[in-house]
This record gives C-alpha cells, structure tokens and sequence, in this order.
C-alpha cells in the first residue's frame, strides 16, 4: 500500500532534480567566456517506480511512479572533433613559427629599400666609376673609402643580426621545453586528482576541461597522441615518444651541445627529435646541425643559409676586388716610378680579414670583412690606375690613370662561380644576381609560409566552430533551459503545496464529526 507521504516525496525530488538542473544550468553561464569550457547538462532519468496492486486494478500489478532523479552531469563534447582540431593544430603551430623565423630574416635584411645591402653595393662601384673619371681626386677616393666601410660594416651589421636572431631563436626552443615541461607536469597532477575521483563514483567534468586545454595547446607544439587510461586518466605521446603515463611525466629538457652550439632536446635522457608543430617550425629557422665525419659542422636552415650567403657574397667581392686592387698602381707608386720604373708596387690588398693581426689576409667571412688599415690611413693607397708594360716588362703610369678603377667598377657585371660555404655548389651569377636571387627566395619563402600558416589558421579555425557549436555555451540556448527548469521547479513547488494541504486536511479535518 502507498505511503500517505508519497506525493511529497515525488515533489521533493522533483525540487531537487529541477534545482540541480537550475545550478548546472547557471555553471554554464557564469562559464560561457570561459577558455576550454565545456557546457554540462543534468541528464535526469525516472526513479525506480513501486508495485501498486488494487482491487479494480488490471491482473498485472502496475508501477506508482516514484519522481525523477539526476544521474549524471554530462560534458557536451566530441571526442573526434578533438582529435581532428590537434591534428590540424600542429600544422598551424608549425607554419606559424616558420613564417615568424622568415619575417625576422626579412625584417633584418630589409630588402629593398634606401638603406639595405644592395643599395649600398650599388653605392661601392658608382664610387669606383667616378673615381675612374678623376683619380687623383681626393674627394673621389675618401668617397670609394667612404662606401667601402660602409660596405663592411653592412656585411658585419647583417650578419652579427642573424647570428643574434639565431642565438634568440635557439633560446625560444628552450623556452618551449621548459613550456612542455609545465604543460606536462600540470596534467600529470590533473591526472592524478582525476584517478582519485572517478573511482569514488565522482564526475570532475572542471578538471576535464582544464586537461583537455592543456592537451589543445601542446598540441600546437608537436604531435600528439591521446589514450584513455585507468579511472578517467590519459596518457600522451608526443611525436612518438611517451610524454605522460598516467600519474607520471617524461621529463623533456633542452642540453646545450659543445660542438653545434644549438641546444638539443632530450626526453627521458633519450634524444629526442621533434617531427611537427611550432618546435619543429623553430627548429629549422633556428637551423638543423649535423656534424660530418671529419668533424666538421654543418647548419641548414633559413638563417644559416643566409649567413652563408652573406659569406659567399662578401668573400668573392673581396676577392675580386682585391685582384685587381693588388696589381693595380697608387698615387705612391706612381710616385716612386717617375725615378725608378722598376720599383716594385705596394700591391695592397684592398679588403682584409678583421682577425688577421698582420692585416693581409683576405676576409673570411661577411663578420671579419674590413677596409686596409693602409688605405684608412692614406688615400694616396688606393690603385686606380694600370702599371704600363713595355718590351722589357719594366712599367710606369701616370697621373689621371684611372683604367684599374674602371675595371673595379666592372666586377659589378662580371659572371663569378659562388660557391656557398660548407654546400660545394657552385653558381653563376653576378654578385648583384646573386643577391638579389637570395632575397627573392627569402621572400618567395616567406610568403609561402604565409599562405600555408593561413590555410592552416582557417582550417583549425573551422573545426573549432564546429567543435565549438557543440561544445560551446550558447547563452540563449541556456536562458530558454533556463526558463523551462524553473518553470517545472515551481510546478513541483505547487504539487508539494496542494499535498501538504491534503495531508493537512486529513490530520486536522477528518475525524471531527459531531465536534
């Protein structure tokens, strides 16, 4: 037989039932700016319903209706929209971090414009041209030594910028070590509240979405790859590698290396290679060493091929200038020949390596490329002209000899073999051609790093929206939820009411007849 209470019992569950949907309800909207939140719902279900057999009842005993009861508060989310939005997050992270690595590069060599490499060089042999026109001008020579420091110091300007954009971007892949690390250690700990959780029937819906927001930022970073463990933990491989199990975390670090320079990654003692994302992105704009079998170190990357570029270009100018620099005659010899037409010449290279104390050698690389001490301290140094070979081989020149400026000049179109430091490969180009052809394909880079990283923005954008139009808080959906719970919240009040005064009926107006 039924209880006299049962009508206020299914009334109290439904109160309860309405107020907790009401509460998850309110979650939501306090949650809906919230990054990485995921809506909730109160998914209710009918209590267990009780026997209720009567005399004019059908044969078969029926079920009184016991009230409603929340089951489970359910994390709207999924799991395939995830998978897909890391995959393609990685590829953005990796487009990403190229394209910064590029404009960088750009931004360092600031091509073209009135102030860049070329215009300078363009600068060097209008010097040289004019100087041929008037040789014993001293204007005209302090202009060629003018552009010459100029030059150098162009060369020694770039390159000390990319080797510092190189060292800044080799801390930048320490700093997202120590950024997985972290990201790593905190689902780790997340791991561990959830495993303490689950098994006592709880549902950390909060702690799933603050893992799941780690995982959707690592992901950015490199490869990963998520699978469910025990008592609602995961583990992740990164690239390959395990990066978390379970309550426990792979510790991933960043070991200078002796021999490169360049910080390697290690993850669990073991070295560790990244394959995808922004750490791979970093990687190579930063610049890939291998060490050959001779010891010797090769870099490859967009900053270290442009380094090398920049070498190859100030070394074959050098060069080539100083060819004909050294063979050509100066105000002094020129000088000395009026009375001795046998003296030998100064033969002065015109360019030296800034590392060379005797200040001979020529320049080794874009860095170590400056002017000769003899000609800043005299202008008289510079050769413009040509020695004159008569039948003895003995020569003499002249005031107004500007035949070896003009040849200097020319090296601006002379078709030269550039051989790219630590490559082998050679290529015919002017020094001008080759210039420019290196900025060219820096730039032509550049912008296809721009277009992949767009292409890989929208894409991940997309699966966002569609991740998110399931996942996210809409907040007119929830007022009208809103809404409906407390409508039946006040109608489970109003049942509770009406049974209370047909309890109250019964206990204090029956049974008083005649009274």
């Amino acid at each position: 037989m039924r209880s006299t209470f049962h009508g206020i019992e299914v009334s109290k569950r439904g109160l309860f039932a309405q107020q907790s949907a009401l509460n998850t309800t309110g979650h939501n909207i306090s949650n809906a700016n919230t990054e990485g939140y995921t809506r909730q719902r109160a998914n209710m279900q009918a209590t267990m319903g009780l026997p209720y057999p009567g005399m004019f009842a059908s044969i078969e005993p029926g079920l009184l209706g016991t009230g409603v009861n929340v089951t489970s508060l359910q994390r709207i989310r999924e799991e395939f929209l995830d998978v897909q939005f890391r995959t393609e997050n990685k590829h953005y992270g990796y487009w990403e971090a190229r394209r910064d690595g590029l404009q960088k590069i750009e931004v360092i060599m600031n091509e073209p414009s009135e102030t860049g490499l070329q215009k300078v060089m363009d600068e060097l042999w209008k010097s040289w041209q004019d100087l041929s026109r008037n040789p014993e001008s001293l204007s005209s020579r302090a202009v060629v030594r003018q552009r010459a420091i100029a030059l150098a110091e162009t060369f020694s300007a770039l390159t000390t910028s990319l080797n510092e954009l190189q060292r800044d971007l080799d801390n930048v892949v320490q700093t997202k070590v120590l950024d997985i690390n972290s990201m790593a250690k905190q689902i780790s700990n997340l791991n561990q509240q959830i495993g303490d959780l689950v098994p006592h029937g709880y549902r950390p819906n909060d702690l799933y979405d603050q893992r799941d927001l780690l995982l959707d930022k690592l992901s950015k970073m490199a490869e990963i790859k998520v699978t469910p463990g025990e008592n609602g933990m995961v583990n992740v491989t990164i690239d390959g590698q395990p990066l978390v199990n379970g309550r426990e975390q792979v510790t991933m670090a960043a070991v200078k290396n002796e021999v490169t320079g360049f910080y390697d990654i290690t993850l669990g003692e073991e070295p560790f290679t990244p394959r995808s994302g922004s750490l791979l992105g970093t990687f190579e704009a930063r610049g890939i060493a291998t060490v050959g079998a001779d010891g010797s170190v090769i870099k490859t990357g967009p900053v270290p091929d442009m380094i090398k570029r920049l070498d190859t270009l100030a070394t074959t100018l050098a060069a080539e200038v100083n060819k004909l620099h050294s063979t050509g005659m100066n105000l002094n010899d020129i000088e000395k020949r009026k009375t001795d037409p046998t003296a030998p010449l100064e033969g002065l290279p015109f360019f030296v390596d800034a590392n060379d104390p005797a200040g001979k050698a020529p320049p080794t690389s874009a860095a170590s490329m400056k002017v000769n001490p003899a000609i800043l301290t005299s202008l008289n140094a510079i050769a413009a002209a040509k020695p004159e070979k008569n039948d003895t081989g003995e020569g003499t020149s002249f005031y107004g000899d500007g035949r070896n400026a003009l040849d200097i000049a020319a090296i601006k179109f002379d078709m030269l073999a550039l051989v790219i430091d630590g490559t082998g490969k050679q290529e015919m180009s002017t020094l001008d051609d080759f210039y420019r052809y290196s900025i060219a394909q820096l730039g032509v880079d550049s912008q296809e790093a721009q277009r992949m990283e767009k292409n890989s923005e929208i894409l991940t954008g997309q699966v966002d929206t569609q991740r998110q139009s399931v996942s996210g808080v809409s907040l007119d959906e929830e007022m009208s939820e809103l809404v409906k719970y407390q409508h039946a919240y006040n109608a489970s009040a109003r049942v509770m009411t009406s049974m209370d005064e047909v309890l109250d009926k019964i206990i204090n107006g029956m049974g008083r007849v005649g009274l």
